[in-house]
Formats: structure tokens, C-alpha cells, sequence
């Protein structure tokens, strides 16, 4: 599952990583969490961008996937600041005992995974919106991914 960060501030004098949600955004990460629990959709690990946006987002989403067993959490600077080649190695790398990943990050990186991953998925021109969703299903082991072999199952844009 690939999640785009929900919609933060752009306060003056704040630097880009220390940018926080609005209050607009905290509702909308924890309608995004409700839109996965409402589908079944539970992580077994989260892969983070340590970005504030990021982590506030996740917070709400977790929030919403309450009942649901805790997953473990790694804030991956990679998510921050690398390319989609890098972000792909890092999913290439989790372990195969996983089986549902949760990816939050930013644009324009998760949309262009989200389309590397299916080529033929129908989405918006503009990519993932604010607290967009597109969850692929993986064929094979993890170290096995690559373009075009991760379809996409749906998408979702939640708002609150």
C-alpha cells in the first residue's frame, strides 16, 4: 500500500521536513485509515518518511487501525530525499515474512512508484492527491519486484 503524506501547512521560517499537517490534514489521515481498516487492509510493517507530514500522517491513520495488531515502524530517510529507484530497492529489501506493507511518503516518488509498479492502473494525471492510496498486490518475493509486476488493486482518495 503506497500513501501519499495528507495536507500540510507551509509555514514561513519552517523547513521543508518540519512542515506539519493542517488541521484539514488530520482528518483526512484518519479518514485514510479508516478507509483501509473499512477494506481489511492492515500493515505488518510501516516504511516511513521521517518528514513531520509523514509521521503525523501515520499517527492518524494508526489511530483508525486501532484494533488491529501494531505494526512494526521504520522511518526511512530514503523516503524522505531518494529517487523511486532507491525507494524500490527498499522495498525490494523487507524481509519475506511480511506481508502487507504500508509506504508513506511524498509526491512525486510515490506516484511514480505506484505507476512503475502497474503501468496499466487507471489514475488521476496528477498522481497521487493528498492522502491518496494505491494498493498493489505482489506477485513472488519482495527481492523479486519490479517495474510492472505489482498490479494494482485500487485506489482511493479519503477525505474527512
Amino acid at each position: 500500500m503506497i500513501l501519499r503524506h495528507a495536507k500540510a501547512a507551509r509555514p514561513a521560517g519552517v523547513a521543508d521536513a518540519d512542515r506539519p499537517l493542517t488541521d484539514r490534514g488530520h482528518a483526512d489521515a484518519a479518514a485514510a485509515g479508516a478507509w483501509l481498516a473499512s477494506r481489511g487492509y492492515a500493515p505488518d510493517l510501516v516504511l516511513c518518511s521521517p518528514a513531520r507530514r509523514t509521521r503525523q500522517t501515520w499517527h492518524g491513520v494508526a489511530v483508525a487501525l486501532a484494533g488491529v495488531p501494531a505494526p512494526e515502524v521504520r522511518y526511512e530517510p530514503g523516503l524522505y530525499d531518494d529517487g523511486i529507484g532507491e525507494v524500490l530497492d527498499l522495498l525490494k529489501g523487507v524481509p519475506d515474512e511480511v506481508g502487507t506493507v504500508l509506504l508513506i511518503g511524498h509526491n512525486p516518488t510515490v506516484s511514480a512508484l505506484s505507476t512503475m509498479l502497474d503501468r496499466t492502473g487507471v489514475r488521476d494525471a496528477e498522481g497521487l492527491r493528498t492522502s491518496g492510496i494505491a494498493v498493489h498486490a505482489r506477485d513472488g518475493d519482495w527481492s523479486t519486484w519490479a517495474p510492472g509486476n505489482a498490479r494494482l488493486i485500487t485506489t482511493g482518495t479519503p477525505r474527512a
